[in-house]
């Protein structure tokens, strides 16, 4: 299947080519920082950690408010060892967002746009050249969301796998991410997917 998305030029991470990913955030009262951790579900390996290495003092203090959802934010993924494999950038967000992804070199990938009026949450991923791939769209109630284009579904998040135990999905921002095995391994569409999951919380939560 031939998916209208938008090739990279063979370069991609190999952390970036798995079809399934379980996002665990870490937990804590005072936490101010989206921090997860990725696992490959198959073999429980922890293989990319995702921080806001940068965060500054105002940001923190915001984060604890009602303006949490206007705040900026800088997210890096990186290997274990230390590797960047992207970022994900956001500016202050007066009424909608628009995030910037960019892969381990600083050259942008893609962004996410939030669409007006959207029920439930709704933002489209889009290419560096701002062409639209796809739309991510779900209900928040029920944390279950798909990536779509057109009648395809390219991927999905949702907080129900029958391959983890019910002790990994707590209160905390857990995540089962599920790529189309369709999807090209060296698809940006897969950057642009993994990213999207680490700022839903920041762009979407009411």
């Amino acid at each position: 299947m031939d998916f209208n998305t938008t090739k990279g030029e063979g370069n991609m991470h190999p952390s970036l080519r798995n079809n399934q990913y379980f996002v665990k955030e870490h937990v804590g009262m005072f936490k101010s920082a989206n921090n997860y951790d990725i696992f490959d579900p198959q073999t429980n390996q922890k293989i990319l950690e995702c921080r806001e290495p940068n965060l500054g003092f105002f940001t923190k203090l915001l984060r604890f408010t009602d303006y949490k959802k206007m705040t900026p934010f800088n997210i890096e993924i990186r290997t274990s060892d230390g590797q960047l494999v992207c970022s994900v950038k956001r500016g202050i967000s007066i009424f909608l967002s628009k995030v910037d992804v960019s892969d381990e070199n600083g050259s942008i990938v893609g962004h996410f746009k939030q669409k007006l009026f959207s029920i439930g949450g709704k933002f489209e991923v889009l290419s560096a050249e701002n062409a639209i791939l796809c739309t991510l769209q779900g209900k928040w109630t029920s944390w279950d969301f798909r990536f779509i284009q057109g009648n395809t579904e390219l991927a999905s998040v949702t907080k129900k796998w029958a391959g983890l135990g019910k002790e990994l999905f707590t209160s905390a921002d857990n995540y089962m991410l599920s790529i189309n095995d369709s999807v090209d391994k060296d698809d940006n569409i897969r950057t642009l997917v993994l990213a999207s999951v680490m700022c839903i919380d920041m762009v979407l939560k009411e």
